[in-house]
């Protein structure tokens, strides 16, 4: 009897791990759809294991079968799981570890931004051991057209996003450095959202400087931004090495939050 029931649970373990397995390549799969055959291929599994899956995940929602293509996509279900999970995310807490790390290999400051509405404020920092260094104002606002951080937000934002933003806010100046030319600022948000980093040379504070890019959600568009920062001068010829330090944290943190191109980066 009790081998009996053994053999049973290794079945329903082995039909639930198939059945996660079918769910998850939905979420890795380039293509919005699938078709029972591809599943089966990629699966190795057969053809009527996949469909025998495809109709309980269909049951619950998770699945759903588009009757034009006769091609499934994720459902309803699966969306209220996902975004659950984000809900309950807590981008410091994700940040924390990328943070101290940013810091100790550039031995300079590393910073944590979220944006509320036209704002951008501060909300950690992890400072270096060492005599000149730069330290921010955690919960202090800053406009998103001032400063690596600031424009790192605005040039990933939605165009229309960004059309508001230039259309309802004054581009006032932080320091002389500031850009406050709407054309200026557009090409130089183009530019960064290209290279995937904002650069800035005392935009926001005299004599600091800094690199900065966007941790991306699931719908691309920017959830926080980590930066390094310092005194400009001894930033200055370093921001290309800066940069290759930073970019994969905030590609790691981006995978964390389900942005597809962040997990299918190398």
């Amino acid at each position: 009897m009790i081998a009996d029931e053994n053999q049973q649970d290794g079945r329903s373990a082995n039909g639930l791990e198939r059945a996660l397995d079918v769910l998850l390549l939905f979420s890795t799969s380039a293509s919005p759809s699938l078709g029972v055959s591809e599943i089966a291929r990629q699966l190795g599994v057969s053809k009527a294991v996949v469909h025998r899956i495809l109709t309980t995940l269909c049951r619950r929602d998770l699945i759903s079968l588009d009757e034009s293509s006769r091609r499934y996509v994720l459902g309803p279900a699966s969306l209220g799981l996902g975004q659950a999970f984000l809900d309950r995310v807590d981008v410091r807490d994700l940040a924390r570890e990328p943070l101290r790390r940013l810091s100790e290999m550039s031995r300079e400051t590393s910073t944590l931004s979220i944006r509320v509405k036209h704002s951008r404020l501060y909300l950690d920092q992890v400072t270096p051991a060492r005599d000149v260094k730069m330290e921010v104002r955690i919960g202090e606002a800053f406009p998103l057209h001032a400063g690596g951080s600031s424009k790192a937000f605005l040039a990933f934002l939605s165009d229309a996003k960004i059309d508001a933003y230039l259309a309802e806010v004054p581009l006032t100046a932080l320091t002389d450095h500031t850009v406050v030319d709407p054309g200026y600022l557009r090409g130089e948000l183009k530019i960064i959202r290209e290279r995937g980093y904002a650069v800035s040379f005392g935009e926001r504070q005299q004599g600091a400087a800094s690199v900065a890019a966007p941790v991306l959600g699931h719908d691309d568009q920017p959830r926080a931004v980590l930066s390094i920062c310092g005194p400009l001068e001894r930033m200055r010829g370093r921001i290309d090495e800066l940069a290759k330090l930073l970019l994969p944290e905030v590609r790691a943190v981006s995978a964390r939050l389900g942005n597809r191109t962040a997990q299918q980066h190398p």
